[in-house]
């Protein structure tokens, strides 16, 4: 992949995000390393915020949710499903923690954690959501998967596609 350079692409790609940075105050436009693929999702679970990398050392940073304490996975996956209001079906072990749980929560009731979209992640049973519990942004959470608000998750929804990298760091 070549790498495009000067002050005019990164003009270019900041007014890109700048363009819809606006809708969200949690949401900003931040310098990235300039080397990463334009199109990625980074996310670096000690910070808890979320970057999709708009290309020429820019990104847009999100704030997320991540991973309890042994809970979290580390490593390179891909964006293998795309998905507005999802059902949600506990996983094993969040079932075996919480026996009262459902075997199904339809999509779009209150008590659906998956929020307005998921993005599924070819590694088992994660995802990068919205939620219904926005102040667990900013916290280590789940039980590995990615939570957003709402807001953030439909924005990035539209952003990417089934194949997006997605890369989780410490």
């Amino acid at each position: 992949m070549r790498r495009q350079g000067g002050w005019a692409a990164m003009a270019a790609a900041l007014a890109l995000a700048m363009s819809v940075s606006e809708t969200s105050q949690a949401r900003e436009v931040v310098p990235f390393d300039p080397n990463a693929p334009a199109g990625t999702i980074v996310v670096r679970t000690g910070e808890r915020r979320l970057y999709y990398v708009v290309g020429s050392g820019v990104a847009i940073r999100y704030p997320v949710a991540v991973g309890k304490p042994g809970k979290q996975w580390f490593g390179w996956v891909a964006v293998d499903g795309k998905h507005v209001t999802p059902a949600w079906s506990p996983p094993a072990e969040v079932k075996r923690d919480n026996p009262r749980l459902p075997d199904v929560v339809p999509g779009g009731s209150p008590r659906n954690p998956m929020g307005a979209a998921a993005l599924t992640l070819n590694r088992g049973e994660y995802a990068i959501h919205g939620t219904n519990r926005p102040g667990s942004i900013g916290t280590f959470a789940s039980y590995g998967c990615i939570r957003m608000h709402n807001h953030d998750i439909l924005d990035l929804f539209e952003r990417v596609r089934v194949g997006t990298p997605v890369v989780v760091m410490r």
